[in-house]
């Protein structure tokens, strides 16, 4: 009797075994390769790895309205005034939002890709909090059509490239979330980027590719979520957070911080306490910023 009862229960656990593998190993296969479309849950018809379909992406046009020519926040056409005081809705004018009309900043120049609203929301809460990495280097790819005024206005030391810092989570944080965002965004853009050799505009292209460098700026404490912050308690939140571990790595070297949302690059790691030795002018420049999203600027009030 003994006999038949260890077997019955071997088989019965083996039987559960499988079936929570099998359940297990589909939930993986459906997060790595999704069946239907990430934003608009429409199925998807042809292999996408990336797992959004071709329409969502075609949503997911970079900002072509006016922008702030310092931190790159996109501006709606009601706000735009240029120094002079003319009203123009141009893009590339000589326009500045109302936080860089009345602050300053520990950085050079800052451009977003889009506004963060809509699918490019949805796209950027997929990667952050459903673990989809694939889809963090696209969207990282597509960081490149933000490239352009950043590599036009990036003044050439040497023959090296820039390098691309992704904005450091909290280690607790990120072994919570299984990767940090920014650096898959910088893997994707170092990736497009290095396809075609890409550096200014008019054609120059550095002799070496470009990298990415994730160890060198760390943060070294935990913070509250920047999200719902204002801009003054986003600076306070993050005030001596960030530190510079391997300076050594950055000498000599433009640096181009990457993040998911731009306010937080130009917030946090830019304007934190001094993460970059103080050694201007320098062998240390004032870092660029590089985000995929950011709000629109539409009242001239705080950012929240």
């Amino acid at each position: 009797m003994a006999l038949r009862f260890i077997s019955r229960s071997g088989t019965r656990l083996r039987s559960v075994s499988h079936s929570v593998l099998r359940e297990l190993a589909d939930s993986l296969f459906a997060v790595a390769f999704p069946t239907s479309c990430l934003l608009c849950q429409r199925e998807l018809t042809e292999a996408n790895w990336s797992g959004v379909c071709p329409d969502c992406w075609e949503s997911l046009r970079p900002w072509a309205g006016a922008a702030c020519s310092r931190c790159g926040l996109p501006i709606a056409s009601d706000q735009v005034t240029q120094s002079g005081g003319e009203e123009s809705g141009a893009a590339g004018s000589d326009v500045l939002c109302g936080q860089c009309r009345t602050g300053e900043y520990e950085f050079d120049l800052a451009r977003s890709y889009g506004v963060y609203a809509g699918a490019l929301r949805a796209a950027i809460l997929q990667l952050k909090f459903h673990r989809r990495e694939r889809l963090g280097r696209r969207l990282g790819e597509a960081l490149s059509q933000a490239w352009i005024v950043i590599g036009n206005n990036i003044e050439p030391r040497g023959h090296e490239p820039p390098l691309l810092v992704p904005v450091p989570l909290h280690p607790s944080r990120e072994r919570e979330r299984g990767f940090n965002q920014a650096e898959l965004l910088a893997q994707g853009l170092a990736r497009s980027l290095n396809r075609g050799r890409r550096g200014r505009a008019s054609g120059a292209v550095w002799e070496r590719r470009v990298r990415v460098e994730a160890s060198s700026v760390l943060r070294a404490r935990p913070t509250l979520p920047q999200a719902g912050l204002s801009l003054s308690g986003r600076q306070e939140n993050v005030r001596g957070v960030f530190e510079v571990r391997r300076p050594e790595r950055l000498r000599d070297r433009v640096v181009v911080l990457v993040d998911d949302v731009m306010t937080v690059v130009v917030l946090t790691v830019a304007r934190a306490t001094p993460q970059f030795p103080d050694a201007a002018p320098s062998p240390y420049p004032e870092p660029l910023g590089l985000g995929l999203g950011e709000p629109v600027d539409d009242s001239g009030r705080e950012r929240q």
